[in-house]
């Protein structure tokens, strides 16, 4: 189960890795080998499946995002307490959005998705 307290740390941990572009900080969160999901992997990664697995290839995409959008800053809105997952609901560069995270044994991200308003 996801401690609500722990949920309520990552975020902020999370959310201020991204508004500092902090690529190690955002990636010491993440298992070495996860899977990520986002429509903007295909735009700044060129992965049209929108796919991506292991730091290596996310951490390649996120840093191309960050070169693109300077002036990125994420607010948080809310966050969303699962069995052992946790979404947060955010406002990002272009609009509300949510990211999905699962997260393994060791209390690291496996898995992640990000969602954006249509």
């Amino acid at each position: 189960m996801i401690d609500p307290a722990f949920a309520r740390r990552f975020a902020a941990e999370w959310i201020g890795a991204w508004n500092r572009h902090d690529l190690d900080a955002i990636l010491a969160h993440y298992a070495d080998d996860f899977q990520m999901r986002s429509p903007l992997i295909a735009q700044f990664a060129g992965e049209p499946s929108g796919r991506l697995s292991g730091k290596p290839a996310v951490g390649a995409y996120w840093a191309t995002a960050l070169q693109r959008m300077p002036d990125l800053r994420f607010t948080l809105l809310d966050v969303l307490v699962g069995v052992d997952s946790l979404l947060l609901h955010y406002q990002g560069a272009r609009g509300p959005a949510a990211e999905w995270f699962e997260f393994g044994d060791d209390g690291r991200v496996i898995r992640a998705a990000a969602h954006y308003a249509a």
